[in-house]
C-alpha cells in the first residue's frame, strides 16, 4: 500500500518503544472500518496506531516488516519475567 504521508513504517522493536504509547492505542481504539489515513499532522504514533488497526481489520495488508516486529514483540512479551 502506497500512503499519503511520508511516515516510515515501524519494523523494529526499538523504533516501537520510542513512539508515545498513549496515542499509539488512541488511534488503534478509535480507528474504523473505512477511516481515511490520518494526516501528518497526528504524529507518526498516532499513525502507527491507525496502521495496525487498520490491518487487524483486513483494510489494508500486512506486510513483512509489520510481521517481523509483532513477532519480536510476542517473544519480548514471552521472555519477561513474571512480576
Amino acid at each position: 500500500m502506497r500512503y499519503r504521508v511520508n511516515f516510515k513504517p515501524v519494523v523494529t522493536l526499538a523504533d516501537l518503544d520510542s513512539l508515545n504509547q498513549d496515542l499509539v492505542a488512541e488511534a488503534y481504539i478509535s480507528a474504523k472500518r473505512g477511516d481515511p489515513e490520518p494526516g501528518s499532522n497526528r504524529g507518526r504514533a498516532y499513525w502507527h496506531g491507525w496502521r495496525c488497526r487498520m490491518m487487524d481489520l483486513g483494510e489494508i495488508s500486512i506486510d513483512d516488516g509489520h510481521r517481523r516486529l509483532v513477532r519480536a514483540y510476542v517473544e519480548r512479551l514471552r521472555n519477561k519475567p513474571s512480576t
